[in-house]
C-alpha cells in the first residue's frame, strides 16, 4: 500500500489591470494550456462571469483543483490551487502554476500562503 503524501495548497491575492480581471475566456484558453503543459488532467469546470465583467472559474482535477475570482473594480483577485501528491510530487508544479498565473494577469502579489495538507 502506498503512503499518502500531503500535497501543496497554495492560496493567494493579486492585484492586476482591469483587461485580464475581465477576460474569462481568455483566462479559459491559459488554464487549459497549463494544465496540459503541466500534465494534469481536468476532470471538470465553471465558469461564471458576472455584468460587470468580474468572473469565477472552478477547475477539478484529478489531483484536486485550481480556482479564481476576480473583482475588476479593485483590481483584485484570489487565487487557489491544491494538488495532491498521491501519485507523485506535485508541489513544484503548484508554484508553476502560480508563477505562470502571476505573469498570466501582469498581477503583482498582495499575499500568499502555502499549506501542506
Amino acid at each position: 500500500m502506498l503512503t499518502y503524501s500531503p500535497g501543496l495548497h497554495m492560496l493567494a491575492t493579486f492585484s492586476a489591470p482591469v483587461g485580464p480581471l475581465t477576460a474569462a475566456a481568455a483566462c479559459r484558453s491559459f488554464f487549459d494550456g497549463e494544465i496540459a503543459r503541466l500534465g494534469l488532467t481536468k476532470v471538470g469546470e465553471v465558469y461564471h462571469t458576472f455584468p460587470n465583467g468580474s468572473f469565477t472559474a472552478v477547475v477539478g482535477l484529478t489531483e484536486s483543483h485550481l480556482s479564481i475570482h476576480t473583482w475588476p473594480e479593485h483590481g483584485l483577485a484570489t487565487f487557489d490551487v491544491f494538488l495532491s501528491n498521491f501519485q507523485r510530487d506535485n508541489s513544484a508544479t503548484v508554484r508553476q502554476l502560480y508563477a505562470a498565473t502571476l505573469q498570466f494577469f501582469e498581477a503583482t502579489e498582495q499575499s500568499k500562503t502555502e499549506v501542506s495538507r
